[in-house]
């Protein structure tokens, strides 16, 4: 009896040479959406630092002007009740230059 040898038509590797060849093509998408994700990432971190320094800037502002403001409030203060200290003198001074008493001129 002759042996015979089965050969496999071409067809029957055509189906995994094609899988490999999609399956190569989908894994070079996936590592091209990676690096891009990569640089996304990069370029967000970077921006996120970036937003993270001008944040400290405004808070350290903030800070300097609430004290200068405070300052300026209770230099405010001060001038007001000299300004209401000199106001009531000279209405006392008023009222006794009209009475007709010896009038003090105080100076500033």
């Amino acid at each position: 009896m002759a042996s015979t040898i089965a050969v496999p038509s071409p067809a029957v590797f055509q189906k995994p040479i094609a899988e490999a060849e999609l399956l190569l093509r989908r894994n070079e998408e996936l590592e091209r959406e990676l690096r891009e994700s990569r640089r996304r990432e990069e370029r967000l971190a970077e921006e996120l630092r970036r937003v993270r320094e001008r944040l400290r800037a405004a808070e350290e502002a903030e800070e300097r002007l609430c004290f200068e403001l405070g300052e300026l409030e209770a230099e405010s203060v001060c001038q007001a009740r000299d300004y209401h200290r000199r106001i009531a003198n000279l209405a006392k001074q008023l009222a006794r230059a009209g009475s007709g008493g010896p009038a003090v001129i105080l100076e500033r």
